[in-house]
Formats: structure tokens, sequence, C-alpha cells
């Protein structure tokens, strides 16, 4: 699978770290960000407060259909369940 273009800004501790010790690094992390940003891991890590109906939805094909849609409805709100 290809990565993706995207910029990071990695802060580390060890300035002994080689450029390929630092590849291997960012390449790891990757390899991480591609495995956990995947729609099923967004969708329970979040919910949806809908307060025109005063619900919680937490079913993630609900989550998943309000996420795409390309605006949301006023008083709905997506958030972390952290």
């Amino acid at each position: 699978m290809k990565t993706p273009n995207r910029d990071l800004l990695v802060l580390m501790k060890d300035e002994g770290l080689d450029k390929d010790a630092m590849e291997n690094e960012l390449e790891q992390l990757n390899q991480l960000l591609l495995y956990f940003e995947t729609m099923d891991n967004f969708c329970m890590a979040h919910e949806v407060f809908d307060m025109n109906r005063y619900k919680i939805i937490h079913q993630p094909r609900i989550i998943q259909k309000i996420i795409n849609q390309p605006e949301l409805k006023p008083f709905v709100f997506i958030c972390n369940k952290n």
C-alpha cells in the first residue's frame, strides 16, 4: 500500500540517530498511522451528539453516514470519546 503524502513534525531526544535510523522511525510511524486512521477506528473513537433529537449516536454505520455528509446539520456535534 502506498504511504500517503503528509507532513509530520517529529521531536526526538536522541541527537545520535543517523539518517537511516530516522527514516526507519518515520516509516514505522507511517505504518501505525495507516492502521489507526481507518474509518472503523474513527467511528469507535467518536460519538455524535444530535441536539435536535436529544440523542447520542454510537453506531458506527450511522456515524460514518453523518461524517460523509458534505455539511453537518445545525446542533449536531462529533465528539471524541476521550
